[in-house]
């Protein structure tokens, strides 16, 4: 396992020093985001990880390693590229089998985290069940990730475009704590709530690392979802952005964009109709998950 393992300086002595890792992703970087937003992105939210008492670990496959943080010409790469293959654990082996470049998803950081023994992950959204799953079976992978891997994944929730009450009933079956961080509903990436309620709510970044700690301890296996919600000063408006995704839904379905075309279709499509509005909450609400990630890794690694 080790052989496809390879650390950045800053997190190999980031781990030597004992120090709390906070994994990221690249997808959100090749897929998420257009350029030059998307590199930029990733530096500020590397850069509030640091100012909050982690180190950031953007995590991607490169030439048949899996890269456990990336170089500033690394992020500028996967920022530029357009060849690079959207990772998520079915493609793991394959992509690094054939040295192929790979952003990894929400599934397939969580894996790449927990070899490298990181159990904190931000990110902007969680994949979740698709509408219609119930004749298309279009489910995300990174439910089932959350299922059996051991790490927690900060989030603003899902993106509306999904159904989210089949996702909490997804999670809910296989045992995937779902915890509010001052909220009681589930936020949906781009507004701060819906009418869904989360498992557990939690008003301090000691609750949530001291429950984490103690499923961990009990050895329930599994991640588990923090909820942030997007900043209020950031947060769109429910109604425009349920008419927005109801529009996007209807191109794709017209298009045949199935499987997983749909949610860059979709992200694409709610950026051209709000008018860019929506990529400015996808940055702001991840740098705001960046915040709470390292707060949580500070406590955690504390604890050990």
């Amino acid at each position: 396992m080790k052989e496809y393992l390879v650390l950045s300086e800053e997190v190999k002595v980031g781990q030597e020093q004992g120090k709390p890792i906070v994994a990221l992703e690249s997808t959100i970087i090749s897929h998420g985001m257009p350029y030059p937003q998307n590199v930029q992105t990733a530096r500020e939210v590397e850069q509030i990880i640091r100012d909050n008492g982690a180190v950031p670990a953007t995590i991607a496959i490169v030439d048949g390693k899996i890269k456990i943080g990336l170089s500033d010409e690394e992020l500028e790469m996967f920022g530029k590229s357009t060849n690079v293959a959207k990772a998520s654990r079915r493609d793991l082996a394959y992509l690094l089998a054939t040295k192929q470049l790979g952003a990894t998803t929400v599934a397939a950081t969580m894996i790449c985290a927990e070899l490298a023994g990181i159990e904190i992950f931000v990110t902007g959204g969680i994949g979740g069940v698709h509408r219609g799953a119930e004749t298309t079976m279009d489910i995300s992978a990174d439910l089932e990730e959350l299922a059996q891997t051991n790490v927690a994944v900060i989030c603003a929730g899902a993106k509306s475009i999904l159904d989210l009450g089949l996702t909490l009933e997804y999670l809910e079956t296989k045992g995937v704590p779902v915890i509010g961080y001052q909220t009681d509903v589930l936020p949906a990436f781009y507004t701060r709530s819906s009418k869904f309620a989360v498992n557990f709510r939690a008003d301090d970044v000691e609750t949530i690392s001291q429950t984490l700690k103690t499923k961990w301890d009990l050895q329930l296996k599994g991640g588990a979802v923090i909820a942030n919600p997007i900043p209020e000063e950031h947060a769109m408006e429910e109604k425009v952005i349920t008419e927005v995704i109801e529009t996007a839904l209807k191109e794709a379905e017209e298009q045949h964009i199935s499987g997983k075309e749909v949610t860059p279709f979709l992200l694409a499509k709610v950026k051209e109709l709000t008018a860019g509005k929506s990529l400015d909450a996808n940055i702001a609400l991840v740098k705001n998950n960046a915040v709470l990630g390292a707060q949580i890794a500070v406590k955690l690694q504390a604890k050990k």
